[in-house]
């Protein structure tokens, strides 16, 4: 007989409890780290793409946003020879190419700009009006239909009803009527033109922002503008523009030898983005030369209609620097994950210590290592899932970009690591157990060199990719590799260095030392040595930081050596046309806080050098105190020289005098040359040659430098100045003040004035500069971090055998200060020879890597290839990180440290 059958409530705890629920009650704080382990990867793994982009997109509208709407736009233009156009007309055709775009680009917010506009401007013959020099004043004129909307009427009325024969009506702004004095009702008058003359008559006068974009390309329409003639008489001149009505379109014609129709489209730099730039890039070029092009001019019924833009070029330039700054910014998020994935690592081996006779027990009763791995997926699915998709949309919330799938793959991909990392280490220990095989160990190390040769080889010979190949996957797997390398031959150093230290240790007094050390050496765990893949985060970790800090003092001291050069020095004082300097100005100057080393130069055009054996005797002549101008030459870097070789002889002799090397015949201990300098002349000889003067610009040729004493003698004029250079520390907010208290007014534009810490600023102001430097910083810390969490999991892998020891020695009289030491002993060697390890690393990546870098792109100015290699900044990242892994090991000594003891005490020795 069978018994009743069980009720519902029976069955259901009968029922074994869910696997999942049980393992997180029964380690609750362990899927607590898991997930937390999950959430920060993910969260910098789905940021990183999305910094990345918001990066590049800022840096590319940047770019374009400094060229202005000139360069930026599409212009259109169609003669007005072949037909007229209406106003209707015109606005149909403005119609027509708005409607091509919206695609992948669109037409800025200002608005489009068109009209019709005289090719020349004509000279005035009215007696009245500003001569500056002699020379009449020109007026352009120009129909705009949309200048209301970007102007105010002053006075008179807009320009309309011309009669024929009549005076063209215009209108012109206040300011340019006030300066050529034409008042409203003026007549102009121009000056008759292959035998025919007209007249304007100012009917209107309005005033305008010149900071309007509208303006672009339409010169002198808000002010009377200064020119000057052409050689070989160059005269000052007032140029204007007017506007006239749209009646009088057919008079622009006549007026400058023809007319164009013009449209001009500012394309909206602001919603570019740098993925899609390709897309954009067929589009601008299908307008300027392409099928859009055709089909407008197919349109509009004007064959003529010509399109041109420099967005091409630009686009091309942009995507150039994109790329060029691409392969180094993506070093440090390669060490990044590099390091992440070691720790994910070093996780499931900690899981896979604790757990293992857990998971030994469910095979040996039955259970199949596929359904072990299946429960443990589940297990990690409820913990690391969550907080992955928690992660990824908290970095798509905190990071707003249009793009996501990027960071959709990279957040993936970690997931999936944090997933498989356990239930894969599970699954290893499941397997049948194999010997130990150190020829399998030792083939794979010597992959690893060899790939690392390869890297390095491959880069040092191609250099790095071209400007357009997007980043270099050898380039940012190089350093790595090297760090990989340089971990697997610390691995087995260290265990024959640190015993050797044991070794001397027992032979000191104490144990604690020589305990330390001896399972420094030998590793935890029954292991015949300490695990490699601490000492491979750190020296990840450390060679990526080394590198990156390399690359980033080589773009600043880079950045100031090619705004040295371009200033002559770190301040500098130019007058215009020659003009001497102000003493006053100049004892100013040299009084400025920071100043180092003052330098007053004389320059001269007007030289010329008979006997060097060149066709051209043309040269320029730079007049300065030797001593202060070789300071000078050494602080730009260019034209150095010992300022012994300009010492004076006796009287008559040659003057000495340093000869640029594009001069070519001279060279030390020749004949005396003769030299004249306007109307003097003077004999020189050659007492050495340079490579050019910080005095002038890099392009200047033909140089020679004579000492400032001799020279005075026979030139007088070159005992003042035009010309004042500074080194040290110079202010050019106060360096522009003392010009302008110096000469008041518009007297204060003779003088120029430049420092190189401005145009440092000015060239470390680039967006792609300084998004390139917070992805590496943040890379840096991210680095860092996993690198301590490495360093944290392999204390706490080793942490029960340690406290049984612990415990043992305890009852034998041991100390819990000594207990501390004894932990210090056994972790800090390992990150020790990690940091300084990984300073050596990053030093050998930087020697051998360094020559193939291009740093133009993230100096923003061309400088020669190569890294500087300095010790101190790679030192100090070690160094940084030796200390905060000490830190990390004296805590978890200090914290957990004596509560294992006790937890071992009151439980026994049970092993």
């Amino acid at each position: 007989m069978t018994g009743p059958a069980p009720t519902a409530g029976e069955r259901r705890r009968s029922r074994p409890a869910p696997w999942v629920r049980t393992r997180l009650r029964a380690a609750p704080l362990a899927a607590l780290l898991a997930a937390a382990l999950a959430f920060v990867a993910v969260l910098l793994a789905a940021a990183l793409p999305r910094a990345v982009d918001r990066g590049a997109d800022h840096a590319l509208r940047s770019f374009l946003h400094e060229r202005g709407p000139g360069e930026t736009s599409l212009t259109a233009v169609a003669s007005a020879r072949y037909g007229q156009l209406t106003p209707a007309d015109m606005d149909s055709v403005l119609a027509e190419l708005r409607a091509r775009t919206g695609d992948t680009f669109r037409v800025a917010p200002s608005g489009p700009v068109h009209g019709v506009r005289a090719l020349k401007g004509r000279s005035l013959a009215n007696p009245g009006l500003a001569r500056p020099e002699g020379v009449a004043p020109r007026l352009s004129l120009l129909h705009l239909p949309g200048i209301a909307a970007h102007t105010e009427l002053v006075a008179g009325r807009w320009p309309e009803g011309g009669a024929p024969g009549a005076p063209v009506p215009v209108a012109l702004s206040r300011k340019a009527s006030e300066t050529l004095r034409a008042p409203l009702g003026t007549v102009l008058e121009s000056v008759a033109d292959l035998g025919t003359s007209d007249r304007a008559e100012v009917v209107g006068l309005y005033d305008a922002d010149p900071a309007d974009v509208y303006w672009t390309d339409l010169p002198c329409l808000t002010r009377a503008c200064e020119n000057v003639t052409v050689p070989p008489e160059p005269k000052v001149f007032w140029e204007t523009a007017a506007v006239v009505g749209a009646d009088s379109i057919d008079r622009l014609a006549p007026w400058g030898r023809g007319a164009d129709f013009f449209w001009r489209l500012p394309v909206d730099t602001s919603v570019l983005r740098a993925d899609r730039m390709p897309g954009v890039e067929r589009e601008v070029a299908a307008f300027v030369a392409g099928p859009t092009a055709s089909g407008l001019a197919l349109a509009v019924k004007r064959p003529d209609l010509r399109i041109t833009s420099r967005l091409p070029e630009l686009f091309a330039r942009a995507q150039a620097r994109q790329q060029a700054a691409a392969p180094l910014a993506a070093i440090g998020p390669a060490g990044v994950a590099g390091v992440a994935t070691v720790v994910f690592c070093l996780a499931a081996a900690l899981g896979g210590d604790r757990r293992e006779a857990e998971l030994r027990l469910l095979l040996a009763r039955g259970g199949s290592r596929r359904s072990i791995v299946r429960r443990l997926l589940g297990e990690g699915a409820v913990t690391v899932l969550p907080a992955s998709a928690l992660a990824c949309w908290l970095a798509l919330v905190l990071l707003p970009s249009p793009r996501a799938t990027a960071s959709l793959l990279a957040a993936s991909a970690v997931a999936l690591l944090a997933l498989l990392a356990f239930p894969v280490r599970a699954f290893v220990l499941l397997s049948a157990p194999r010997g130990r095989s150190p020829r399998r160990r030792l083939v794979a190390e010597l992959l690893v060199v060899a790939a690392a040769g390869a890297a390095v080889f491959e880069v040092r010979r191609r250099g790095v990719a071209p400007a357009g190949a997007g980043p270099d996957p050898l380039l940012i797997a190089a350093p790595l590799l090297l760090a990989l390398t340089g971990g697997l031959l610390l691995a087995r150093v260290q265990p024959v260095l640190v015993g050797a230290l044991a070794r001397a240790a027992a032979r000191r007094p104490g144990v604690v030392g020589f305990l330390g050390l001896a399972r420094a050496a030998r590793g935890t765990g029954g292991r015949a040595r300490p695990s490699v893949l601490p000492l491979v985060a750190l020296l990840l970790a450390v060679t990526t930081a080394g590198f990156g800090v390399t690359v980033l003092g080589s773009v600043d001291s880079s950045r100031l050596e090619a705004a040295r050069q371009a200033v002559g020095g770190d301040g500098r004082i130019v007058a215009r046309e020659g003009d001497p300097l102000p003493p006053e100005l100049v004892r100013a100057a040299a009084a400025l806080p920071g100043v180092r080393t003052s330098v007053p130069v004389w320059t001269s055009d007007d030289a010329f050098l008979f006997g060097a054996g060149r066709g051209d005797p043309h040269v320029t002549v730079v007049v300065a105190d030797p001593v202060a101008y070789a300071e000078l030459a050494r602080t730009a870097g260019r034209g150095g020289f010992d300022p012994a070789v300009l010492a004076a002889g006796g009287s008559g002799s040659p003057v000495p005098a340093l000869f640029s090397s594009d001069l070519g015949g001279p060279a030390a201990g020749q004949e005396p040359l003769r030299l004249r300098i306007g109307g003097d002349e003077l004999r020189v000889r050659a007492a050495a040659v340079v490579d050019g003067t910080p005095a002038l610009d890099a392009s200047a040729t033909a140089t020679i430098v004579l000492p400032a004493g001799p020279a005075a003698t026979v030139v007088p004029g070159s005992a003042r100045p035009n010309r004042w250079f500074a080194t040290g520390l110079t202010d050019g907010a106060r360096l522009a003040e003392l010009v302008t208290a110096a000469a008041p007014g518009a007297a204060a534009e003779r003088y120029r004035t430049a420092t190189s810490s401005g145009i440092v600023a000015e060239l470390a102001a680039d967006p792609l500069q300084r998004s390139a430097g917070r992805l590496f910083w943040a890379s840096l810390a991210g680095a860092a971090g996993f690198a301590l969490l490495a360093v944290l999991l392999t204390l706490v892998r080793a942490a029960p055998e340690r406290a049984a020891l612990l415990a043992r020695l305890r009852t034998m009289g041991l100390r819990p200060r000594q207990g501390v030491a004894l932990i210090l002993a056994e972790a800090l060697p390992q990150a020790l020879v990690a940091a300084f390890g990984g300073a050596l690393v990053a030093l050998a990546a930087v020697a051998l890597l360094g020559p193939a870098v291009d740093l133009s792109t993230l100096v923003g100015s061309p400088v020669p290839t190569g890294l500087r290699a300095g010790v101190w900044p790679v030192l100090s990242q070690s160094l940084g990180l030796a200390g905060l892994v000490s830190a990390v090991v004296l805590a978890e000594a200090a914290v957990s440290g004596r509560r294992q003891i006790t937890t071992e005490l009151r439980a026994g020795d049970q092993r």
